[in-house]
């Protein structure tokens, strides 16, 4: 087991549950969001808004929506008569990416323990949940969905959307390159840091989540570290 004490056996929100409750532009953005996070739409490669939209079978204007978005957090580049170009993944990057992040997960992990809800505590303990069996498991893609529903756990604890907001599309890089360079290899020990992080939140010690928030950023580091010298 990778952790005892802190998580509740709870019904878990999958992916698809969660989108049904969502505007249709925020799920387009979701589904999205995860193709690229997953490498299911390529690193440099182009695609069509009309190709996005038969897949999504959303709607023109909650995939224009998501692209838009998409294209703010660098994660599209929308080229007039060209197409829209996934962002490539550059080794290196994945450095920068970190050093932007590391100081407002340090906020937001502070923010956390201070200000926890017991609406926020239940999605920690399903994302920790979600994570733990997906490490039994050796499933990446719910790894992956679980680290994005503990982000999304994180920003509502913290209770600073304005750190949030900086945080979030650093998050998503960060995931992305996480996939491509990582995940055959770090399911668990990137468990364990995400649960110490949790447990120090749960426990509201500001200090002991701050230094977990360093921790988990420093574990990130040096596999982007290593991504960068390939």
């Amino acid at each position: 087991m990778i952790y005892s004490g802190y998580i509740r056996r709870s019904p878990l929100i999958s992916m698809e549950a969660t989108m049904t409750s969502e505007p249709v532009a925020a799920r387009a953005y979701r589904v999205l969001e995860h193709m690229i996070v997953t490498l299911e739409l390529a690193p440099s490669s182009f695609v069509t808004e009309g190709a996005l939209i038969e897949k999504l079978d959303l709607g023109r204007t909650p995939v224009r929506e998501a692209i838009q978005r998409l294209a703010w957090e660098g994660l599209l580049d929308v080229r007039p008569r060209a197409g829209i170009a996934i962002a490539p993944l550059h080794p290196g990057d994945w450095l920068r990416v970190l050093d932007a992040r590391r100081g407002v997960e340090v906020v937001l992990a502070r923010s956390a323990a201070r200000f926890v809800t017991r609406e926020a505590a239940d999605l920690f303990h399903e994302a920790a949940l979600a994570m733990q069996k997906a490490v039994i498991s050796g499933n990446v893609l719910a790894f992956i969905q679980a680290d994005k529903a503990l982000d999304e756990a994180l920003a509502l604890a913290a209770d600073n959307p304005f750190a949030a907001r900086l945080a979030a599309p650093l998050q998503t890089h960060s995931r992305r390159f996480w996939f491509r360079y990582k995940a055959d290899t770090g399911l668990a020990e990137s468990a364990e840091h995400h649960v110490a992080l949790i447990r120090s939140i749960l426990d509201g010690d500001e200090e002991a989540a701050a230094k977990d928030a360093k921790r988990l950023m420093a574990l990130l580091r040096s596999h982007a570290e290593v991504a960068a010298t390939r």
